[in-house]
């Protein structure tokens, strides 16, 4: 019934020959619009129309073009058009309507017209794309005439397309303003897993991840969506992961402007929140990162998602990239968590300049949001979590790597110090998140709290006393032990403290140096001989340090009186009892927990004249 009524659609017009039926009742185009050609059509900026001895009687708007054309080859070949002029209420008038949402356009629709006027066409790798969602959008089956359009564009796209790496690339590229019908006809499909199949297969031949990434180029300049396809579909194939977490990293290097905002502006305005925070904030505006945040996000949030959950795909520096980029364009608290989890796995390989993440977050209106951490200009509570991420995996994998953590804290501890806007809860907190026995040596941590000291000179002897007792001075070097006995920042109690540790790590090297020339003596008529010179050498040695440990046993003393001396002068003016030192502390190996009291210490020249003698010893 449809195709005898497509056949009755053509017959009205005046001075047209009667059409030419096939037995299966096609219409076919009359003579007279078979002898168009090129110089029959007329284009102009806004229009485009077809002369010929026949006047049109259909006009079509496509995007801002008019086209003036007859609507016997149309209604021929696209069934579209058939239904649609059916459902006109005056055949024997002209038509006038607008195609809506035309896939691929304007252009698209003359090669359309070109086609359906018996005109020859060019299907290139570029327009392949458009027209097969053009036909499919206009019916032109099989069903109206054999080698209809949509069967030319398919036999083109699979037979030419396909089988090539380039030109799948280009038409993928071309799909991107082709949505839906392109994904619907399986043409974003079909090149994706055709992309796929090549690299993995290319990938697969290769050992040496250096010539692996000859379609890393191709494939970042693709959509997300269409990256993301491509990805997933070589990881199921079996690509490792480190190839494919580097593409990935070439992706966002390219996609996402901010990619190396973050750690230049860092770098350079470390210790400045205005300056650092006014840096990050203009140079993405320049950028235009404002304007496309939401386009970021959704960029930064995929790449995450597509990430090869191994370990060695991607290295720390980089999560740690996308998770200051994540906390700037307020990416959801899932993906956060996730990024924060990858980096405690890797933790130990991290460098402290990837770890001072800024304490602002970029909201929907493009501002900055308050800092994070009481106004600090880093955002510590990301890195706190990240630490407990660390220590729940080394629990569940039993491989012990807190030592290099350790060491990575404590030089963060020791940059976030010199901001003066960080609160002394904040350090502590985040200092003592490692258990006790993951520092093998305190001088990382002696340092961040000097350097804490100094760039807040204003806190309190209370204060100062309560940060000092996060480090343990048994686990300092004498080097660190040295240095902090001169030190004027550190409260008294921490210096007598220090003085002691150092007497008695002072006290183990003479035993471990007279053992040690017990042995040289003993072993000189063994299998290896001992000179005379290098015995004397070793007892010189011994002289040198006795005489620094008669020193330190002086200073320790003056240390007791004047603190006596001052406790029993303010005695009364605390409501809390200061507690003497016991003199037998030293021959016990031990000084009271409790806190001691605090006042003046000798005068500076004094002291440094006493320590720089000692040192000369040395």
């Amino acid at each position: 019934m449809e195709d005898q009524q497509r056949g009755s659609t053509g017959s009205d017009s005046d001075g047209v020959d009667d059409p030419v039926h096939s037995s299966s009742s096609v219409m076919m185009i009359p003579a007279q619009f078979m002898e168009i050609t090129e110089d029959c059509f007329q284009k102009k900026e806004q229009s485009w129309s077809a002369t010929s001895q026949i006047p049109t009687d259909l006009t079509i708007r496509v995007q801002d073009i008019t086209f003036y054309v007859h609507k016997y080859p149309l209604v021929a070949r696209c069934g579209y058009l058939t239904r649609t002029e059916l459902q006109a209420p005056d055949q024997h008038s002209g038509y006038d309507f607008k195609l809506e949402n035309f896939p691929g356009g304007s252009e698209a629709f003359e090669i359309v017209l070109r086609f359906c006027y018996g005109l020859p066409i060019n299907i290139t790798t570029n327009n392949v794309a458009a027209v097969r969602c053009a036909s499919e959008y206009l019916e032109m089956t099989e069903a109206l005439e054999d080698g209809n359009l949509i069967s030319k564009a398919e036999a083109f796209f699979t037979f030419m397309v396909l089988s090539s790496w380039r030109e799948s690339i280009t038409v993928l590229n071309a799909c991107e303003t082709l949505s839906p019908w392109a994904e619907n006809l399986q043409i974003v499909r079909r090149c994706c897993d055709s992309i796929a199949w090549k690299i993995s297969r290319e990938n697969n031949t290769e050992e040496d991840i250096a010539e692996q990434d000859w379609w890393f180029e191709d494939v970042t300049t693709l959509r997300i969506d269409h990256f993301m396809r491509i990805i997933t579909a070589i990881k199921a194939k079996g690509v490792k992961p480190e190839t494919t977490g580097s593409c990935i990293i070439r992706y966002a290097e390219k996609w996402l402007p901010g990619f190396d905002v973050e750690k230049e502006a860092i770098g350079q305005h470390r210790y400045h929140k205005n300056e650092m925070q006014w840096n990050i904030i203009s140079s993405r505006a320049q950028d235009g990162v404002l304007q496309q945040s939401k386009e970021h996000r959704v960029i930064i949030e995929n790449l995450v998602s597509i990430l090869p959950p191994q370990k060695e795909a991607v290295p720390c520096n980089f999560l740690l990239r996308m998770l200051k980029l994540a906390l700037m364009y307020s990416a959801s608290p899932a993906l956060i968590s996730e990024l924060e989890k990858r980096v405690g796995m890797v933790l130990e390989n991290a460098n402290v300049s990837d770890l001072l993440i800024p304490g602002y977050m970029v909201q929907d209106q493009g501002k900055p949001s308050n800092l994070t951490g009481e106004h600090s200009m880093h955002n510590i509570e990301v890195v706190q979590r990240i630490l407990e991420y660390f220590l729940m995996y080394e629990q569940q994998q039993q491989k012990p790597g807190t030592v290099n953590v350790s060491k990575l804290l404590d030089n963060y501890l020791a940059e976030i110090a010199r901001d003066p806007t960080l609160s002394i809860p904040n350090f502590k907190v985040l200092a003592e998140s490692l258990p006790e026995n993951a520092r093998t040596c305190d001088d990382g941590l002696y340092r961040a709290i000097d350097t804490f000291l100094k760039s807040h000179p204003s806190i309190s002897e209370h204060d100062r006393r309560r940060l000092c007792r996060i480090m343990n001075c048994e686990k300092l070097s004498l080097d660190a032990c040295s240095h902090a006995a001169q030190n004027e920042r550190l409260p008294l109690r921490t210096v007598i403290q220090i003085l002691f540790s150092e007497q008695v790590k002072m006290r183990t090297a003479i035993q471990v140096k007279d053992q040690a020339a017990s042995d040289e003596n003993s072993d000189q008529e063994g299998s290896w001989s001992c000179t005379k010179k290098e015995v004397e050498t070793l007892k010189a040695e011994l002289e040198m340090i006795k005489t620094k440990m008669a020193e330190l046993q002086t200073d320790y003393v003056e240390l007791q009186k004047e603190y006596e001396k001052l406790n029993n002068n303010h005695r009364n003016l605390w409501t809390f009892g200061w507690l003497k030192i016991k003199k037998s502390a030293l021959h016990h190996g031990k000084v009271d927990s409790e806190d001691a009291g605090e006042g003046q210490l000798r005068s500076n020249s004094d002291r440094k004249t006493r320590f720089a003698r000692r040192q000369s010893i040395s």
